[in-house]
């Protein structure tokens, strides 16, 4: 997959290659592994075009299509039309489009439109991530509160079983303090 690049206004580093228009772009791996990627990237400033090939020749098609997307000179057009007469009806078509307002307009409307639902639709998707991340801390917050009940039912239930053990105790202690008091009379009274 290829991605292309137009600036009608490069940054400051592409003029540090005056000649050069098109400049090469691919991924590369910090170890050296060498993988077909899909992603290239082909940059091109269309300023640096114009200033190279000014008043130079078209020699191919592919200087024709930067000179019909960096120019509106007429003599320029003109000279390319001549030239590349399959550039005509684009022209046309171009001319046509600025002629009417009201088209231009609503080309515009739709894609503010466009732009208007992609900007809804990734701060839904951003709301719902965020939403996401919540349901869960609060899964793991509840699983925590889940667990620390148990362990209060648990220690809740070993100290009911120590005071019933201590009651059982204690009676039994009644029982043999009351059997030694009996026992203590029965022998004062011989």
């Amino acid at each position: 997959m290829y991605t292309i690049v137009f600036y009608e206004k490069s940054p400051q580093k592409f003029h540090a290659f005056p000649e050069d228009y098109i400049h090469y772009f691919q991924q590369t791996s910090n170890t050296g592994l060498e993988l077909e990627l899909l992603q290239k990237y082909i940059m091109i400033p269309l300023d640096i075009f114009r200033q190279f090939h000014h008043n130079k020749p078209i020699n191919n098609k592919l200087q024709a299509w930067l000179q019909f997307l960096s120019t509106d000179i007429p003599e320029e057009v003109l000279d390319l039309i001549q030239q590349y007469p399959e550039f005509k009806p684009l022209y046309k078509e171009i001319y046509a489009l600025c002629q009417n307002t009201e088209r231009v307009m609503e080309m515009f409307s739709k894609e503010l439109l466009e732009l208007d639902r992609n900007t809804v639709q990734y701060m839904i998707d951003d709301m719902q991530e965020t939403i996401d991340a919540q349901n869960a801390a609060l899964a793991e917050k509840d699983n925590a509160l889940a667990e620390n009940k148990s362990i209060i039912a648990e220690k809740d239930n070993a100290i009911a079983e120590k005071e019933s053990a201590l009651t059982k105790q204690e009676s039994t202690i009644a029982e043999l303090n009351k059997k030694i008091l009996e026992l203590q009379k029965q022998l004062n009274t011989k």
